[in-house]
């Protein structure tokens, strides 16, 4: 349903997120925890779209969402 491969993300030349993979399928009830700078808000925001990955593919029910 969500899958991440080798998800990065730069501002500037600060690697905010750096080589994430994960993938959820249909029915799952995940957490997504991790310290503060970690990257929890950027990685939802490449997988909602609202910004775009460096690099990388992510895809929400089979679609690409940088397409």
């Amino acid at each position: 349903m969500i899958e991440l491969k080798n998800v990065t993300k730069y501002f500037g030349d600060y690697p905010a997120i750096t080589d994430i993979s994960f993938k959820v399928d249909e029915g799952e009830i995940v957490g997504f925890l991790g310290p503060n700078g970690a990257g929890k808000s950027t990685t939802m925001k490449i997988i909602t779209g609202f910004l775009p990955p460096s690099g990388g593919k992510v895809s929400v029910a089979g679609h690409d969402v940088v397409t």
